[in-house]
This record gives structure tokens, sequence and C-alpha cells, in this order.
């Protein structure tokens, strides 16, 4: 596929995209409904998982959990400590996972906190929602978690969730014992250590690159491949320019041809997003979704600082698109390109055309929210059409999708 034509019919695309989403939905078309949960600087990631065992998903959003479906009703699960939006201002909270750790039939919070600082899970006491309830007792899961967007999955198959980042050099993912649950996780090392692979490192993913069935892992400047979870041989490492410093990072077959691609964005802090086509006879081709140079680009859709990016089959297609935004205020109101524009967030439809060819529609969800460092993209009000949490620092929102 030609990338200058791929570019070309996004650009075609843009104006009718950005009319549809500001206007309003037409029919049978995506729309989301904006609801404000707080407008207080807590955190800069959420979680969406049923926590009081309602049947509804409720909400995670720094300190607090809102109980779905109205999403009204929020108690605090640890104490809440708000944080400034003025100048270099960060919370201690960026990526949150829910699951029942301690197999009590209740589901757990996981929150990875600042770069380089402590992982917690918060043990669910049963009955949350009751008045006093209070606090919930809080256990260390890692001293130390490095890079700005680690992942929480399955990534060995066991059917718990990993923690999957680097430590100290050294890529990995850590796991918790299930007959201990409340001891510390064990890190384990795959590779290095890489004297670049630093606290504020940018850009991680986990994904099947090479197509032997088993997750791989990702970062700006290449992957690493997986040789097998019981082999003790590091994982083999294969540089490529991904990006310069990017947020989530993804392996999926964006063209259909059978092998899995890589999606990142180029700079959390600057401009670009990107999908890189896997070649048969080895290696990337590029191809751009956001120009890198979007700052020179005047009438058409163009942000800065996607520090958060997201997978998920928004309309539910069978083709997974991309949610991303403008990060608001990521290293306060006078640096970075432009901090001061719009948060926008959009979703990216793929398709794909009969020659052969890909095509990412930008549709605006909101242009007064952005994002954090991460997104939570699940079915959040029952209807099997995924919604979008925002936590940064702004407050939160929940954006509720429904198809007219």
């Amino acid at each position: 596929m030609n990338s200058m034509l791929c570019t070309r019919t996004l650009y075609a695309a843009l104006g009718v995209a950005l009319s549809l989403s500001t206007a309003g939905a037409a029919a049978g078309q995506a729309a989301f409904d904006k609801m404000h949960l707080d407008d207080i600087f807590y955190a800069e990631g959420g979680a969406i998982g049923d926590l009081n065992r309602d049947g509804a998903a409720d909400l995670v959003a720094g300190p607090y959990w809102y109980v779905g479906p109205a999403f009204e009703t929020r108690h605090a699960f640890y104490e809440p400590k708000p944080f400034s939006i003025v100048g270099f201002s960060y919370s201690d909270n960026f990526i949150v996972d829910v699951h029942d750790f301690n197999d009590d039939g209740w589901n757990d919070i996981l929150v990875i906190g600042f770069p380089g600082q402590e992982a917690f899970w918060y043990e669910n006491p049963g009955e949350p929602d009751s008045e006093d309830t209070g606090h919930w007792t809080q256990h260390l899961a890692l001293p130390a978690v490095d890079n700005e967007s680690p992942h929480i999955l399955d990534i060995d198959g066991d059917g718990r969730p990993e923690i999957v980042a680097h430590v100290d050099g050294y890529p990995g993912y850590a796991s918790y014992d299930p007959e201990r649950p409340t001891e510390p996780w064990t890190f384990r090392q795959v590779a290095g250590p890489y004297e670049e692979l630093a606290r504020f490192t940018h850009g991680f993913g986990v994904g099947d690159v090479n197509g032997d069935a088993l997750p791989d892992l990702l970062m700006s400047n290449g992957w690493w491949e997986n040789p097998g979870f019981d082999a003790d041989t590091p994982w083999e490492r294969h540089e490529e320019a991904f990006a310069l410093g990017a947020a989530q990072m993804y392996a999926y077959d964006v063209d259909g041809d059978g092998l899995n691609d890589v999606i990142a964005s180029r700079d959390a802090h600057g401009w670009g997003l990107s999908w890189f086509r896997q070649l048969p006879e080895g290696g990337f081709e590029k191809h751009i979704i956001l120009r890198e140079d979007a700052a020179k680009e005047s009438g058409r859709a163009r942000f800065s600082q996607l520090h958060a990016v997201a997978l998920a089959d928004m309309d539910r297609d069978g083709l997974k698109d991309i949610v991303t935004g403008k990060r608001f205020r990521a290293h306060g109101e006078a640096m970075d390109p432009e901090p001061n524009a719009p948060p926008v967030l959009y979703w990216f439809r793929l398709a794909r055309t009969d020659r052969g060819d890909v095509v990412w529609t930008p549709h605006l969800v909101d242009d007064d929210s952005g994002v954090g460092v991460a997104l939570a993209v699940k079915d959040a009000n029952g209807d099997d059409y995924p919604d979008i949490l925002v936590v940064n620092k702004k407050g939160a929102y929940i954006f509720r999708q429904h198809v007219r």
C-alpha cells in the first residue's frame, strides 16, 4: 500500500468526520454522552469494572470508585489527595486495573503510581458501598515500576494479570503468587540491562509481532522476541525506529494480510501517530495517520501530546480502532507544543478498501477533556459498545457511547 495514498485518503476524510462529530452524529453513527465526574486532579488513568458485584460496571478514577450504572455516587478507597495543575505537577496514580487478586469473589484495584515509584493493590473489603466500609487495605505489589506506559495484562496465559514494564533497565513482567497474594510480586527480567531504559522512558507495548502465538514486548526503539516462557534464554532484541517516545503501543494486523503491524504515537510530548506495516521479507514500512509536522498544517485535525493511546473496536465492525487525544498540561501551561490548545479526544475508525488500502477516519469525541497517560476503553453502560473513561488534570470524565 502506498503511504502517500493513505495520507491523502485520511485528510480527505478529515473534514467530513469533523463536521459530523461537532454537529452531532448522524443516524447509525456513534455519539457520546459526556459526564464530568470530578474537576479535581487526582490521577491520570482509570479503570472500568464491577466492584460491588451488582452486575453493572463501576468506574475507578483517582482515590474514588463510582457506582454504576448511574455513576452519581462515589466512595473513596484511599485518602483523597488533590494535586496542583500549575507548572510541573504530577499525581501518584498513573495506571489502574480491576481484578480479584485474593480470589475472594470481590474485585480489587491495582494502581501503578508515578514512574519509578511503587505499585499497590487495594483489597476490596466486600460490600464496598456500605457507609462504614472506610478505606481499603493497601498491599505493595512492586517497589518501583519504570516507563510512563506500563501495561497490566495477562502476558503469560495463567489467567492472572501481570505488570509488564521495565525496572532498573531490565524489561520484564511482575506476577503475584495466588497462594500468597498480599506479598510483594516477583519481577522476571527477560533481557537487559539497557542504559536507555530509564525511569521516565516513553513507550511500551505487548503483542505477538512475529506470529508465533507468543506475546512480545514493544518499545519505541524496537521489539523483544519471546522465546517461550519456559526458556531461560534472554528475549532477543530487534532494533526498529518506531517512535521518538511513544505512549501505549500495539501489535495488530491493520491491513488484514496475516502479519501483525505496529501502532504507535511518535512523541508523547510532540506530534505524530503512525502504523508500521510488517513486510513479508522482514522489517516495517511506516504509514502516517497524523503528520509529524502537523504544527505547520491548518484547517485539519491536529493535536500534539498523544500520551495515551488505546485500541478497541469502537463500532463493533470487527476491526480495532484507535482512541487517543491531547494530554492536558503534561508539563504545565508553558512547556511542550501548544500546551494551551483545546484538549481534544478522538477515535480513529479503521477501514480496509477493496483495493487493499487502509483508511483511518477521525471522529471528534470532545474538545474539552483530552487524555492523561492512560485511557480505559470498555463497555460501562451495558450496551456492548465501548465507552471511554478519561482521568487527567481536568478531573475525570466518562463518555458513554450510543448509536443513533
